[in-house]
């Protein structure tokens, strides 16, 4: 686990501003610090905390919170995939341990995983470690966005809807392996881009991930 700890440290600087955003957001909604520190504690989604508070409402109807729960949802069917990828890997564990390892399963420390596996790794405890890591890091700077968000009226004055991007154009650095392993990737951003064009919500995410796969899958080398 100290390993995956470790090898987290380069991706932590982005996750602090990330767990920022998310803390300052929270405020500008009404939540109370405990209950946006409990959020990040229990969900500890990530980009979908941040789209929750996108479509937070002072009072809630049946339908809102069907809605919210719909986008949440997809937003996060990402894991799908990523999920599918470690299942080689968690293979030889019971279920219920792997129940407990997915709770920290984030896309920052599936980056570190997936590339640790690659060089030929084989230690589960380098994914855990990663992600524990980073679970400790997001409720801590959570608090701390509370706390700003709380002096700052604008928070998206200070480019902080920026940060999203940012950090998920950056984990993709690391994964970098050549143009032609980069075809998938860009059939994913153009499917994606052009589905955001004609279909309003969080649809193009779906269609970006598959997309992506499919074209993965096709252009993969023979076995």
């Amino acid at each position: 686990m100290r390993l995956g700890m470790r090898k987290v440290m380069v991706l932590v600087p982005g996750v602090v501003v990330f767990a920022v955003a998310f803390g300052a957001a929270a405020s500008a909604k009404g939540l109370s610090l405990v209950e946006t520190l409990l959020m990040s504690a229990l969900v500890y989604g990530g980009i979908s905390q941040l789209v929750a508070m996108e479509l937070w409402r002072p009072e809630w109807t049946w339908g809102a919170i069907v809605g919210l729960a719909v986008v949440t949802a997809t937003v996060n069917s990402r894991m799908i995939l990523q999920g599918a990828s470690l299942q080689p890997w968690f293979a030889p564990y019971p279920k219920a341990l792997n129940a407990l390892h997915l709770f920290f399963f984030t896309d920052a420390n599936w980056v570190i995983g997936t590339r640790y596996r690659a060089e030929g790794g084989r230690d589960l405890g380098v994914l855990i470690g990663a992600g524990l890591l980073l679970w400790v890091v997001w409720i801590l700077f959570t608090g701390l966005g509370y706390w700003l968000g709380a002096l700052v009226s604008d928070p998206r004055a200070f480019g902080i809807d920026l940060v999203m991007p940012i950090f998920f154009a950056a984990m993709i650095v690391p994964l970098w392996r050549g143009r032609r392993a980069a075809v998938p990737w860009v059939a994913a951003g153009l499917a994606a881009l052009l589905t955001a064009k004609l279909i309003d919500g969080y649809a193009f995410i779906i269609v970006g991930s598959l997309t992506g796969a499919i074209v993965g899958a096709f252009s993969d080398d023979a076995a």
